[in-house]
């Protein structure tokens, strides 16, 4: 197979030296899709087996495109067998074929966020926590940072420095939360999307024999993305590629924004230690960009230490230099930008999908939101509540999985009662208390509920039985029924389309169009499986859609739209306009990263990602005064404009009477951020500072920066870090371990 005249020198170098572990640094727009192609069909051109190719992508959209590729150029038979996916699918797949070693069966149910948080509030129910301190957003954080961690809840409750923190934060019962949250989801036969991960290391771990076999299976390993792998995922890849050691791994440092979520840059610096005859294989060509946009990436990454030396090049036009708009108001820099785009758009008869404007937070959307409506210019937020969130959806998914895992305590804890049949809460909790009795699931209860009639009145047993046979009936038919049939049967039988048939307002019109589009999908699923000779079960189609990610579930319409999303949201996109918003400090870079040197080193690369998404044209825009909390402050323009090389900034043609500036000038702050006033200490009596004293809130004493209160913690054990306002000297975050503090005696 000929790849000459399709990839440049540093491509069709990485693509032909298949053998032996393999790092490719790929620059934003330099074509790393395309080289991961053309390595998997070098591949099975040298006669590799399909099926001993594993291909880790991070996105459904990213692996299908890929598929789609390789098919062109092999075949789609050989494509098809590959085992390419992403890492949750992958392993969701591999975990189905081993369950029973685990404990579960083959059609365990995969909790998305919001069912896992609904099962997290119920067990903050059942132990009558108060949801203000344990907030079960953070709790849900907690325990999936854990998971991803591999801190199983036994771990977690041993863990001195983990106990220690949950102390401090007044949330010292997170261990058992975890507990009864862990042992609920395997009494369920369910898992969520961090389980995928966690039960994957520890089927690895506890059965060698498993682990071997895959690690024969797998000859060649491949990973997209992979500066965005977190600790888990690290783990099981380093696992699978122990013993051939044909790992390719496929990223960019400067690209890696995920850190919020687990994702670990040491992952992709530290490849060389990991695999020490390891080569390297740097694409350093954009095809995507302008001379003038890659210019102004580079020498904005160019100030970040810790990366993997390169210089992004381009060899398209030299394009125009990047325009920054300054706008007095956030509320003016809305209607700047926006005004900005309707120009652009009329003068040179663009699509208003040309354009993306990106920002830090989504906070910042209205304003811009605003602006847009006024110029009636349509547009869309980019990740906004996906299809399969909506209600009326998963009020069906519910009947679909408990038909697939009668067992799913939160989807028969959701549709028990929908449609309304006359089961109360009280009827519920009834049901929940006689399970915990005997340790069973509410079906269990449910399945024998002539024994409850101590507690059940004979109507509402009556009222349950039907229920019981309707989800049984539902489950005989997944048994040989294709999904699309039994899915029509469900959407009939339960008597859903009965209930949305009777709201005939724009509302309810939607929800009914939504049902007719979940349809339609099932049946596009039930035609692809036939087409592929692959089972058209129910059981895989709603793992399928279990593990779509945010870009899988973009439903937007074909007319022309100016799309607003946040830059982490835009990774992986590109457009021929970009408008990056609120470049000013405290808000891009955040506050929270503008006193860690790594931190403000992620917010730079996130920067990075912005600049890069733009094909054609930048425009860059800050605000010299915001509301914030309901105060207006004057915050200087991001570091980063100044970060810019001066000759790649387009200079304002120069008001009258006023000079022409060159580069763009911090203004001066007249409005001073609002700063929460700390107590007074009295430094007479002082004493030393025991570290788990050091608490938010706490007021301490520094010999250098004087007094302070204490922000926030962060970190663990000899990591742990205070981030203390000192009045005098602004904002510090210093490390426990060194930092001499005082308070008061008590």
């Amino acid at each position: 197979m000929d790849f000459t005249h399709e990839l440049n020198s540093r491509q069709l170098e990485a693509v032909m030296n298949t053998k032996g572990p393999a790092l490719v640094i790929a620059g934003a727009g330099s074509g790393k899709t395309r080289v991961l192609t053309y390595r998997i069909a070098q591949l099975l051109s040298q006669g590799v087996p399909a099926y001993r190719i594993l291909a880790l992508t991070f996105t459904n959209k990213a692996a299908r495109e890929m598929q789609h590729r390789i098919a062109a150029l092999v075949g789609e038979t050989q494509a098809a067998n590959l085992w390419m996916g992403t890492f949750h699918s992958i392993f969701g797949k591999i975990l189905r074929l081993e369950a029973p070693l685990l404990g579960y069966t083959p059609d365990f149910t995969i909790y998305d966020a919001q069912d896992s948080k609904n099962m997290i509030k119920q067990i903050m129910k059942e132990l009558q926590l108060d949801d203000k301190i344990y907030n079960p957003n953070a709790v849900q954080g907690r325990i999936s940072m854990a998971k991803n961690m591999l801190v199983t809840p036994d771990a977690y409750a041993r863990s001195a420095d983990i106990q220690l923190a949950d102390k401090m934060a007044k949330k010292p019962l997170i261990h058992e939360i975890y507990r009864y949250y862990a042992t609920r989801c395997k009494k369920n036969n369910v898992m969520d999307f961090d389980d995928l991960l966690l039960q994957t290391n520890i089927l690895f771990r506890d059965f060698p024999d498993t682990l071997e076999k895959y690690q024969r299976k797998f000859e060649y390993i491949l990973v997209d993305e992979y500066q965005d792998t977190n600790y888990s995922q690290y783990l099981i890849i380093k696992k699978l590629a122990a013993l051939n050691r044909n790992i390719c791994v496929v990223g960019d440092d400067a690209q890696s924004i995920y850190s919020f979520r687990g994702a670990r840059i040491e992952n992709i610096l530290n490849f060389k230690n990991d695999y020490p005859e390891y080569s390297l294989y740097k694409l350093e060509q954009n095809y995507r960009s302008t001379v003038t946009i890659v210019g102004t990436a580079n020498s904005v990454i160019a100030h970040n230490e810790e990366q993997i030396p390169k210089e992004l090049f381009s060899r398209n036009e030299e394009g125009e230099k990047i325009k920054v708009i300054r706008a007095l108001t956030d509320r003016e820099e809305g209607v700047q930008v926006v005004n900005e785009i309707y120009r652009l758009a009329q003068n040179e008869h663009q699509d208003y999908s040309h354009f993306a404007i990106l920002y830090r937070t989504n906070a910042q959307s209205r304003l811009f939101e605003e602006a847009l409506r006024k110029q009636n210019i349509p547009y869309r937020i980019y990740g906004g509540t996906s299809f399969y969130q909506r209600k009326e959806v998963k009020d069906l998914l519910a009947y679909l999985r408990l038909a697939v895992n009668q067992d799913d305590e939160e989807s028969l804890r959701r549709v028990i009662n929908y449609p309304r049949r006359g089961i109360g809460e009280t009827t519920v909790e009834q049901l929940r208390h006689a399970a915990r009795a005997h340790d069973s699931t509410l079906w269990h209860a449910l399945s024998n509920v002539e024994s409850l009639h101590d507690c059940l009145s004979p109507g509402t047993i009556r009222k349950l039985e039907p229920f019981k046979t309707l989800i049984e009936s539902f489950a005989e038919m997944t048994k040989t029924e294709s999904a699309y049939h039994v899915v029509h049967r469900v959407v009939t039988a339960s008597g859903i389309v009965t209930d949305l048939e009777t709201d005939n307002t724009p509302e309810g019109i939607s929800r009914k169009e939504n049902i007719q589009e979940f349809l339609n999908a099932v049946k596009a699923f039930s035609e692809t499986a036939y087409k592929e000779n692959r089972e058209d079960k129910l059981a895989p189609f709603l793992a399928e859609i279990a593990l779509l990610t945010d870009q899988d579930n973009d439903q937007s319409n074909d007319l022309p739209k100016v799309t607003l999303m946040t830059v982490h949201s835009a990774k992986g996109l590109e457009f021929p306009t970009v408008c990056v918003v609120g470049l000013e400090e405290t808000l891009f870079p955040s506050i929270r990263s503008s006193h860690s040197s790594s931190e403000l080193a992620e917010e730079r690369r996130l920067f990075y990602v912005a600049l890069t998404r733009a094909e054609k044209r930048l425009i860059l825009s800050h605000a010299t005064t915001r509301y914030h909390n309901g105060e207006i402050i004057s915050p200087p323009p991001s570091r980063f404009l100044q970060e810019i090389h001066p000759r790649y900034i387009e200079t304002p043609a120069p008001r009258r009477g006023a000079p022409r500036h060159q580069t763009i000038a911090r203004p001066r702050v007249t409005m001073p951020v609002k700063r929460a006033e700390v107590p007074e200490i009295n430094t007479a009596e002082l004493q030393p500072a025991a570290p788990e004293a050091i608490v938010p809130g706490v007021v301490v004493y520094h010999p250098s920066f004087g007094t302070g209160q204490v922000i926030s913690i962060e970190g663990l054990g000899d990591n742990r870090k205070a981030k203390i306002d000192f009045p005098q000297h602004d904002i510090k975050v210093l490390l426990l371990k060194f930092a001499k503090l005082f308070t008061e005696k008590a």
